[in-house]
């Protein structure tokens, strides 16, 4: 038997509500098999209190780093004319200094004393990356470059993500898929604008996505990373592969006006080789079976975006049914694999994206086919049907995934 070491009390650690359930569960079995004493269980369990992983304080913290990034950019885009360019641009890019300076200095007391809350680093080292944005700009504008172009963006996220890796820090990260995301279906967009090339943008980003968050599981960018910067690519991936099924259900997105171009050809080979890496370097089947599905629902997307139907959404015949059915089950089927994702990964996240995903392709998809069919009170009755069956549908799957997880977990 373990006996309790007689150590100096160590600061208190935060942990989630499901975290220290497991804890306390766990150490009473440690207790019951004899691996350690009743003294020693209670000392772990006081290295622990209950924290909420999204408090108020966070939210407010994060709120105000975006309020006073976008002003920042803000700023910038109403030129500050009180400044000549020079100086505007030396001063926006001293605040950009001086914040990145700052969060660094956060993060390194972070480590030495813990009473920095871990909150107010990822809200500073957001800021900078926010404020790159304005840096970006403000050269723009000072060497007179078009600011309504997407490249700007581009260097945005570019910058965004590099500051990201170097610093391991969340908040840029964030930054950077968010301004990357735009970028990248901006400029697929930018020259000839049509509704499979706004899917095939949309699937790449799906894919890149899932099949990074692989890498980062399987090691791929540093350990204590992993866990932090695996979340934020796979939950992209998943929004955006729902955003592509979502797109090609659309009666009126088909064939007309596409035309492929550098940056689409360009995206589709960087997916197809991060999937590849991927599929070569995950540690488990579901790891790899995470990334073929990213893969599986951009082909089932771009197959949907390719049949063409009828955009009228008055004459609704046997091509425009099959055609909503499959894409119903589809996206249905696609939901519930990122709830699923939700709860094998503890993320909250990923199911209510998933849910709210479902609620609004079904409303739209049942009016866009019933209701040339179905008036007044009816249509609201097989839409009450189709929700419940949906959600029952949904539920149960969710429910049996977290069931066969609990027990491998025992």
């Amino acid at each position: 038997m373990t006996t309790s070491p007689t150590l100096d009390r160590p600061p208190l650690r935060p942990a989630s509500p499901s975290q220290l359930s497991w804890l306390r569960t766990e150490l009473a079995a440690w207790q019951h098999e004899g691996l350690i004493d009743p003294a020693l269980a209670a000392t772990l369990a006081a290295r622990y209190h209950e924290s909420r992983r999204f408090s108020v304080g966070r939210l407010l913290l994060t709120l105000g780093a975006v309020f006073v990034g976008v002003g920042l950019i803000w700023l910038v885009a109403a030129n500050l004319d009180q400044l000549p360019p020079t100086l505007r641009f030396v001063a926006v890019a001293a605040i950009w200094v001086a914040l990145l300076a700052a969060g660094e200095a956060f993060a390194a007391r972070h480590q030495r004393q813990p009473g920095i809350p871990r909150p107010l680093v990822f809200s500073v080292r957001l800021l900078a990356a926010l404020a790159l944005g304005a840096v970006i700009f403000q050269a723009a504008q000072s060497f007179q470059v078009p600011a309504y172009e997407p490249r700007l963006v581009g260097l945005w996220a570019a910058g965004a993500l590099v500051h990201a890796y170097v610093v391991r820090g969340a908040g840029p990260l964030l930054v950077a898929l968010a301004a990357g995301s735009t970028w990248f279906v901006w400029q697929v967009l930018w020259d000839q604008p049509s509704g499979l090339g706004a899917v095939l943008a949309l699937a790449v980003l799906a894919c890149v996505g899932v099949a990074a968050a692989s890498l980062h599981t399987t090691g791929a960018a540093g350990e204590q990373a992993n866990d932090r910067f695996a979340a934020p690519w796979r939950e992209v991936g998943a929004v955006f592969a729902l955003a592509a099924l979502f797109v090609a259900a659309l009666p009126f997105v088909g064939l007309a006006d596409f035309e492929w171009n550098a940056w689409l050809v360009g995206g589709l080979v960087v997916a197809g080789v991060i999937t590849a890496v991927a599929l070569g370097r995950a540690g488990t089947a579901i790891d790899r079976m995470e990334a073929v599905a990213g893969v599986a629902v951009a082909v089932v997307a771009i197959a949907l975006a390719a049949w063409e139907t009828s955009s009228d959404v008055d004459l609704v015949g046997p091509a425009e049914w099959a055609h909503a059915a499959v894409s119903v089950t589809a996206y249905v089927a696609a939901a519930i694999g990122v709830a699923l994702l939700g709860t094998r990964h503890d993320s909250w996240r990923l199911t209510a994206s998933a849910t709210g995903a479902l609620v609004v392709f079904t409303t739209f998809q049942s009016f866009a086919v019933f209701a040339p069919i179905i008036e007044g009170a009816w249509l609201f009755v097989v839409l009450g049907l189709i929700f419940l069956g949906t959600g029952f549908t949904f539920d149960r799957a969710r429910r049996r995934l977290a069931a066969a997880l609990e027990g491998e977990v025992r």
